[in-house]
């Protein structure tokens, strides 16, 4: 019996030999906590081996506006233009068939006179004018000459005039509507070759005078203080404040005579002209 049970014991030892070798070496613990092996990502560059440079994202640079080319501004185009100092009552008749020059004076003061003081119309003070304008003028007729006209309108007030003579008859319109433009004041036309005075009191023109240096007189306003008798050789007069074209003027506007009157103004188109104020 002592036998068996030796055997019995040494085949059990055997046994648990065998189980033992076939149990992994982990322990329960270790196998419940390790974590799993993350998924390889890219290997960082060993030491000493140099990387191949990342291109740079190139610095976007802001696109410029080209600047505009100057066109340069068109020049101005003429435009129809018109002045008239002209109102209702400015209009004064010479009382007698010599009196025409200090009649002439009195119609520029009543067009250039705003205050409301009254009309230039009395028949005496048109004759002392006219004896003004006399004493200062020289001519062989004993009359009232541009000169004479011009000196007196500076005295009293309306000044500064002078007397023009100009031998072209566009450019001495063009000068006359100048003069009334820049001054605000009439000019005197001297009519007949010499023998009469109107008052040219505006204009219209394609142009302002004051804006082109070429510019064409279309019309012009007049006044004739021998309205309404006129001359049998000249022409009848025009109705005061008449626009009348450079052609019908130059029936009754033309050139003076040198004969006239002693002047050293050479023949041409006379005009008594405004002149700007100092």
């Amino acid at each position: 019996m002592t036998g068996a049970p030796s055997r019995l014991l040494a085949w059990l030892v055997a046994l648990t030999a065998l189980l033992t070798g076939c149990v992994p070496a982990v322990s329960s613990d270790e196998a419940t906590t390790q974590s799993p092996v993350p998924a390889a990502s890219a290997r960082p560059a060993a030491d000493g081996v140099a990387l191949a440079p990342q291109t740079p994202v190139p610095t976007p640079v802001p696109t410029q506006t080209p600047t505009p080319t100057q066109v340069p501004a068109p020049p101005p185009v003429p435009q129809p233009y018109a002045l008239n100092l002209f109102q209702e009552g400015d209009f004064v008749p010479q009382y007698t068939f010599d009196w025409c020059v200090a009649a002439s004076i009195q119609m520029a003061h009543n067009l250039v006179d705003d205050t409301g003081g009254g009309t230039w119309a009395d028949s005496a003070q048109q004759g002392e004018l006219w004896e003004m304008a006399r004493a200062r003028s020289s001519n062989s007729f004993n009359g009232a000459n541009p000169l004479g006209w011009a000196q007196v309108l500076t005295e009293v007030g309306m000044g500064p005039y002078t007397v023009v003579s100009i031998a072209d008859y566009q450019v001495a319109l063009q000068t006359a509507a100048r003069a009334i433009a820049g001054t605000g004041r009439p000019v005197g036309l001297v009519m007949w070759s010499g023998r009469h005075a109107w008052v040219m009191s505006g204009f219209e023109s394609v142009g302002d005078p004051q804006q082109f240096a070429e510019f064409p007189v279309t019309g012009i306003r007049v006044l004739d203080p021998l309205y309404p008798h006129g001359s049998g050789q000249w022409g009848p007069s025009p109705a005061p404040n008449s626009l009348i074209s450079p052609e019908q003027l130059a029936t009754q506007f033309v050139v003076r005579e040198p004969r006239r009157w002693s002047s050293e103004l050479p023949a041409g188109y006379l005009l008594v002209l405004p002149l700007a104020k100092a």
